[in-house]
């Protein structure tokens, strides 16, 4: 599959091209047998015109090649030859072989070879022209073809025309084949010039494939910012807000992706939000709520992108979008609404009605259950740091799982040096309440004080090492807390002996802190005694006294 699909589109155009397959392999038996009875018969020795058909059918290899090969120059002839005719039968002999061609063919093919196909394009007969368009879908699906050639061929033209053909299998054809050309940046400013109003009247067809592959191009004009501007000032935006409604999940998909891609610039907004009523709001969380788990992702995306701005977030809190963002974080994709809800977390109006629907407590509960997602630990730290800015949310903080859920993201061995930096810091910064300190020293485990030593000692992450350390030095130093550090005092004697000798006053003052935290228990103060480290601390001592005389 080309490059330039994303994994959605190309799972269905590969389901597209299957049915397509399926359907056409019969088809394609019964003309074959027809054509082998037809070659045979002395109906065409009867004309030089037939003479000729039967030369070309035989050179082309139809009727007994079961392994396409790429047509050779005699072949090709052929092919210019009925392509050209005025006789429609052999025209259509022409298309099938291309038909059969589009199944098969493995190599890319030239310009050469596609000079027959913009012929039967421009054929006057509209079943002609379906098959041939149908054999490009293939070929383009399979990227046998150069899209640019496509275009730069003139094909576009024809193609376009059967927008206005009235027959649901040509449109259908005809917009698969522009949504596949309009996939190349290259090719848009082509398709703008005409082809917008037709796929938006095609986006409203009662056919459902066609309404498919019109709301497909119209999500690849919205790939870029100039073309997305286009298409706004076309009067896309209500039509795709309108397809949000569509009994279609893929229609919905497309739609909604489209308007993800506009909500991205924020010019688009007043037009997205000019429908009366919340009319887009209130469809993106109805489509939040689908049973197909990739709309209602999409439509939390697009509603992500639309809550940065702080008027739309208000809006999302009165239309009571935080219960459904609940019930995503509970199915297998809940990335997106940890997504939103981070965004809705960090403007402090909306704490009071996050915290009244007990999010902390959902969010310890996805923690325990997503030890090793990078987007859910990340945004859930930020989530919990938000929501405990306020005395309120500490209180619920303390009687959530929210902090055993994040200690318990340390422990996992597939998290980047980047987001276990993500946990640690907010752990640290939390730690800076009270409650919230006694919380996280009364739930830690030994597993877990044995990965922050280790964490600790990772100084080629400085800020990771150091923000590890900042959480020891805040432990409450329990018999149970002493109990799991002591396999570790010999290792953190190194380690703090280290940040000591750093020239970061920072680090030279946690190494104190934490020392002077671990001190609390007998056998780290035995260790220290007479030790590298506390020679360390004694001429850091030194070296701040002269400071203090010098500025006396």
């Amino acid at each position: 599959m080309a490059s330039d699909f994303c994994g959605d589109c190309s799972r269905l155009l590969k389901e597209f091209v299957a049915n397509l397959r399926k359907v056409c392999r019969e088809i394609e038996q019964i003309i074959r047998d027809t054509f082998t009875v037809l070659a045979q018969c002395t109906c065409f020795r009867s004309a030089p015109e037939r003479k000729t058909t039967t030369r070309d059918l035989l050179s082309l290899h139809l009727l007994n090649d079961n392994e396409t090969q790429l047509p050779n120059p005699e072949s090709l002839q052929a092919l210019n030859r009925l392509a050209a005719s005025e006789n429609t039968d052999l025209q259509m002999t022409a298309a099938i072989y291309y038909l059969h061609l589009s199944h098969h063919v493995k190599s890319p093919l030239s310009e050469s070879f596609m000079e027959p196909v913009l012929a039967l394009l421009l054929s006057t007969d509209l079943d002609v022209q379906k098959t041939i368009s149908l054999s490009l879908v293939n070929l383009l699906a399979k990227n046998n073809v150069c899209k640019a050639s496509v275009v730069e061929m003139g094909m576009l033209v024809p193609i376009m025309e059967m927008f206005q053909s009235g027959d649901s299998t040509a449109q259908c054809h005809s917009c698969a084949c522009v949504s596949m050309l309009a996939s190349s940046e290259t090719n848009r400013e082509t398709i703008m010039v005409d082809g917008i109003i037709p796929l938006l009247a095609l986006a409203k067809s009662y056919d459902p494939q066609v309404q498919q592959n019109a709301t497909w191009a119209l999500l690849h004009l919205t790939q870029s910012d100039w073309s997305t501007r286009i298409v706004c000032q076309a009067g896309a935006i209500p039509v795709l807000v309108l397809l949000l409604q569509s009994t279609d999940s893929v229609v919905q998909f497309y739609s909604c992706t489209a308007l993800c891609n506009i909500s991205a610039v924020e010019e688009h907004h007043p037009k997205l939000l000019s429908m009366g009523g919340h009319y887009l709001l209130k469809s993106l969380l109805t489509l939040m709520s689908s049973s197909v788990v990739k709309n209602s992702t999409q439509a939390c995306r697009c509603l992500q992108t639309l809550s940065k701005n702080v008027v739309i977030q208000e809006q999302l809190m009165e239309l009571d979008c935080v219960l459904p963002l609940k019930a995503l974080l509970q199915t297998s994709s809940p990335e997106s609404a940890i997504t939103l809800l981070s965004t809705l977390s960090a403007h402090p109006p909306n704490h009071e009605v996050l915290l009244s629907e007990s999010l902390l407590d959902e969010i310890g509960q996805l923690l325990h259950h997503q030890k090793s997602n990078a987007v859910i630990i990340t945004h859930s730290c930020k989530i919990i740091t938000d929501l405990c800015s306020s005395c309120m949310g500490r209180q619920a903080a303390v009687e959530t799982s929210c902090f055993p859920g994040l200690l318990c993201a340390l422990q996992s061995p597939a998290l980047s040096d980047e987001t276990l930096l993500h946990v640690t810091s907010h752990l640290n910064h939390l730690m800076t309440w009270g409650p919230l300190k006694s919380k996280v020293s009364m739930k830690i485990t030994s597993e877990q004080v044995s990965r922050l030593v280790k964490l600790l000692g990772q100084m080629q992450n400085p800020q990771l090492s150091f923000t590890s350390a900042a959480i020891i030095s805040k432990l409450d130093m329990t018999d149970e807390t002493a109990q799991f550090l002591r396999p570790h005092y010999i290792d953190m004697l190194d380690y703090l002996l280290v940040f000591l000798q750093k020239k970061d006053v920072k680090f030279q003052q946690l190494a104190i802190v934490t020392t002077f935290n671990l001190k609390k228990d007998g056998d780290f103060s035995s260790l220290l005694a007479d030790s590298e480290l506390e020679a360390q601390l004694w001429k850091v001592h030194a070296q701040t006294e002269e400071t203090r005389r010098l500025l006396r």
